[in-house]
């Protein structure tokens, strides 16, 4: 029985332990897709939405380690609320994934428009913003350490804040006439990228409350698609 125990407590380690390193990935991929929308770096974006498909079977894997453990040693307290919490976060993760590739598109899609300084700079502080938030969060995870959870949300007030003014400098651009539509549009989809993966880093560190403190978060509406300028 003590073995059984001690393979058990092993597996969830793990679980811990790879979700952990799949965030990392996430979070690294962050200023990547940042770096390959201001330099129209083609061969980045090709790299970044490749490596997509690698994140997103690292965490069906983690998946379905915790559906593994659920069935086979039904954890109950504190191991339940983490094995909920992992599948919680692993989803968060994939999504956050998803939307770095989705920068990537966008890339594509306004090749050879080169952007205003103003743009690029409120990008790029995005950019920034946003990994910072999933450093944080990962931090969080990996500590268990529900203070640093609760500051996530704080440090995504200052995301959003960016998000709306960067839309407002897209309308001024556009009132000059220093933006093609088209270009405009994506941009307005850039934001949009940037907020959501602020928001799944604000989610992952809801669960790492609840890990800790059994606290558990509003229930919010299901959200849009990933990538609403996907081809």
């Amino acid at each position: 029985m003590d073995e059984l125990r001690k393979g058990y407590h092993n597996e969830l380690a793990t679980t811990r332990d790879e979700l952990a390193r799949v965030a990392a990935t996430v979070a690294e991929a962050i200023p990547r897709a940042t770096a390959v929308l201001l330099g129209a770096d083609l061969a980045g974006a090709e790299q970044l939405i490749a490596g997509d498909a690698d994140i997103d079977a690292r965490c069906v894997d983690v998946e379905e380690r915790c559906i593994r453990i659920l069935a086979l040693q039904a954890p109950v307290a504190s191991e339940l609320r983490q094995i909920v919490a992992i599948l919680k976060i692993v989803a968060e993760v994939e999504r956050s994934g998803d939307l770095a590739a989705s920068l990537c598109k966008v890339s594509r899609r306004i090749y050879g428009h080169p952007l205003n300084p103003k743009l690029r700079g409120l990008i790029s502080g995005m950019g920034e913003q946003a990994q910072a938030l999933w450093v944080a969060a990962i931090e969080a995870f990996v500590d268990n350490d529900a203070a640093k959870a609760a500051a996530v949300i704080d440090m995504d007030q200052h995301l959003d804040a960016m998000q709306k003014q960067f839309i407002q400098t897209i309308f001024e651009v556009h009132a000059h006439s220093a933006i093609d539509l088209q270009v405009a549009l994506q941009m307005a989809y850039v934001a949009r990228f940037y907020e959501r993966i602020g928001d799944h880093a604000v989610n992952v560190a809801e669960r790492v409350r609840f890990i800790v403190t059994g606290w558990v978060p509003d229930h919010k509406k299901p959200e849009q698609s990933a990538d609403p300028a996907a081809d």
